[in-house]
């Protein structure tokens, strides 16, 4: 992502719609912060520049096949929260919140905890 948008199309009778990867990004990880026991999103391998810089799409991955979207999300939780529960949330809340605003199918919604806070 960053300078190089991709973008992820929705074709419809009287055109497309292009939604940038980053939009799609930023969807799941808002979506992934609001549930309970997430601290944060994590820089998944990603580069020294989200480190520099406030990035919405922080912390997550996807892949397009189609219509359909795979998402992998790096997070990290909150002591104390049961990890596979809180996962579960996530893959849940991710999904509904990315298909609710693009039209696109979630096939899948892999949920990487990279860190706890302690606090």
């Amino acid at each position: 992502m960053g300078d190089n948008k991709e973008y992820l199309t929705h074709p419809e009778e009287n055109g497309s719609i292009n939604i940038s990867e980053d939009v799609v990004a930023a969807i799941a990880a808002g979506a992934a912060c609001e549930v309970e026991g997430v601290s944060g999103m994590m820089s998944g391998g990603g580069n020294v520049s989200d480190l520099m810089k406030k990035n919405p799409a922080r912390g997550v991955k996807l892949s397009c096949n189609g219509e359909s979207i795979t998402l992998d999300l790096f997070v990290t939780v909150q002591y104390g929260h049961p990890i596979p529960e809180m996962a579960q949330n996530v893959q849940q809340a991710v999904a509904t919140a990315v298909a609710d605003s693009t039209g696109f199918t979630v096939s899948a919604v892999n949920v990487h905890v990279g860190g706890i806070s302690i606090s």
